[in-house]
This record gives C-alpha cells, sequence and structure tokens, in this order.
C-alpha cells in the first residue's frame, strides 16, 4: 500500500530555499523516501544522505533512488548517530536535516513487526530487527512498578497502574491482538468509550521504550543543528506530544540569546542565539490531507534556520 508522506509540501518549502545552491540534505528518518523524492527534484543541484534503522526501508529506497546515482547515499543507523554517520561519509556540513519522527505507515502495515494494535503479530515493535530488546521482553520481563512507568512516561495513560496489573496478571502474553485486549480490559468501560482505541498509548509506549526514541530523539537534534551550515534548516515532524516538546524545547533553547540578568550592565554569559524559529505556531495539515491520511492529523510541523553565528554552549 502506498502512503503519501505528511506534509509533503510545507517541508519541500521550508527546506528547499537553503538548497537551491546545491549541499546535501540528510534525512534522518527516510522510510520510504516520499520527503527526500521531493525535495531532490525541487532542488536539482542538492544531494542526500538518507538515513534508517530499518533495514527494509534502507532496501527499499536504495533500489528505488538508484536513478539518482551520485547524489544519493542510503544508510543503516538511528539518527543518534547523525555525527558519526556524516563523519563516516566525508560530509563537513550539511544545508538540510528533516526527521519525521514515529513509526512509519509500511510499519504499521506489516503485522509480523508487532507495531500495530489492528492486526495479530507477534511483540516486537522493533525498527531495527537486529536489536536485542523487543516489546515481548518488556511486556513479560519488567517489573510491574517499571512496567506501569514506562506506560505512564511514554504513554501519556493515567491509568497505566491498571493497566501493569492486568498484564503482570496475564502473564505470559504472546502477540499483539492479546496485549490489546488485556489493556482494553484494564481501562473503566466509560473511558473505552472515547479517545480512540484503548491500547493505543500503552503500545505507543512500549514502542518508545524498545526503540529509545525520545533519547535518540535529542541526540540527533544536537547533532542536526552542530552540522547545519549558516542558512541550513532543521525541520521535524512529531506525531505526540513527548516527540513535540522535546523538538519545540530544544529549538526555543538553540533560538535563545543572552540569559545574563536584566540588571547587568554588560553581557558576561557570551551567549548567541545559534537559530532562528521559522515556524511560530506548528504547520499542520488541512482538512484535505487528512481525509487521504488520516495519520497526518497528529502531524505538529517545526522549523528552525541556522544563524551564521556561533554562539556559547
Amino acid at each position: 500500500m502506498d502512503h503519501a508522506p505528511v506534509l509533503r509540501e510545507a517541508v519541500v518549502e521550508l527546506l528547499t530555499p537553503a538548497l537551491e545552491r546545491g549541499g546535501v540534505f540528510v534525512d534522518a528518518t527516510i522510510g520510504r523516501g516520499g520527503h527526500s523524492r521531493a525535495l531532490l527534484e525541487a532542488a536539482p543541484a542538492a544531494q542526500l544522505v538518507g538515513i534508517d534503522r530499518d533495514p527494509a526501508a534502507v532496501a527499499a529506497c536504495s533500489a528505488d533512488f538508484a536513478a539518482y546515482g551520485d547524489r544519493v547515499r542510503i544508510v543503516q543507523d538511528g539518527f543518534e548517530n547523525l555525527a558519526a554517520v556524516l563523519e563516516r561519509l566525508g560530509v563537513a556540513s550539511v544545508r538540510g536535516v528533516l526527521f519525521d519522527l514515529g513509526v512509519s505507515s509500511p510499519q504499521l502495515d506489516e503485522p509480523a513487526r508487532g507495531f500495530s494494535f489492528r492486526n495479530d503479530g507477534p511483540l516486537d515493535m522493533r525498527m531495527d530487527p537486529t536489536q536485542p530488546r523487543t516489546a515481548e521482553d518488556v511486556v513479560n520481563n519488567y517489573a510491574e512498578a517499571e512496567l506501569a512507568r514506562v506506560i505512564s512516561k511514554y504513554g501519556e495513560e493515567r491509568f497505566a497502574r491498571r493497566i501493569a496489573k492486568a498484564i503482570v496478571r496475564s502473564r505470559p502474553v504472546s502477540g499483539t491482538r492479546a496485549l490489546a485486549e488485556i489493556v482494553k480490559e484494564a481501562i473503566p468501560a466509560a473511558t473505552r468509550r472515547t479517545g480512540g482505541h484503548p491500547a493505543r498509548r500503552t503500545f505507543q509506549a512500549l514502542r518508545i521504550e524498545v526503540n529509545g526514541e525520545l533519547d535518540a530523539l535529542e541526540r540527533g537534534l544536537v547533532d542536526a543543528v552542530d552540522y547545519c551550515e549558516p542558512h541550513g534548516r532543521v525541520v521535524a515532524i512529531s506525531y505526540h506530544s513527548l516527540e513535540d516538546r522535546i523538538v519545540k524545547r530544544f529549538f526555543n533553547e538553540q533560538a535563545q540569546g543572552c540569559t545574563c540578568p536584566p540588571d547587568f550592565p554588560v553581557c558576561v554569559c557570551g551567549r548567541k542565539e545559534r537559530v532562528r524559529v521559522l515556524t511560530k505556531r506548528p504547520v499542520r495539515a488541512d482538512l484535505q490531507e487528512i481525509g487521504q491520511n488520516p495519520r497526518a492529523e497528529a502531524a505538529k510541523l517545526r522549523a528552525i534556520e541556522r544563524l551564521d553565528v556561533e554562539g556559547a554552549a
């Protein structure tokens, strides 16, 4: 099944000005390459470094982008290792970086990957199938208190303790459908009638825990700004509040200048703005895009531009 990349036009509009004269841009979560393909067409002089943890995505993009020849390099890795990837490729600086966060539509559509509560499959949820920890490990081996912490922190689930208790009582749990039913039964009936599928938050929490997504995001954003040339841009699309808070906070911190108290006669901290925030409010999908791609409804896009000034850390 084909999926249109979320907020494709907004991504092209924001990144193309930085790429019109060429240079390298990084798609840190290339997936099936929809955003990158649009950017390569919009900026014919630009080159792409595509990164993804998922070997299936890397294989698909390596084949699909072969016609672009030396303009494109695809690497299997996580964006938490962005600096190491660029160093390995001999790339000293970039003109743009895109993060399209979370799980991809092809991953959700494949029951064997275990990401979706709508299809029965193994409790896997690994973006990189070679990594050791799976969702089954978390579900069946974490202590009840630790499991509740994960579900509360990463799923923002107010019934985390009830869900963790129900999971521990039902062990061993095998399969996504069984887990979804346990979660559903643990949540009060009145609450289950609103707010979408009752297992959505728990599945999100397990996926984030298995893949270390939030720590990876913080490290990837730092590398993205560090490697951006002056007037280069970083764009991030998030799909839940935990990701969006990290992106918003980091962008605002990088855009902050002097932090000295107002009564200081001169600046002694030496801090200067490193970026300019391009999106005062996050860009959201319109009703037409949401109708064509329901996943776009949750998307929030934020963007910054690197300034020609190096601030203090």
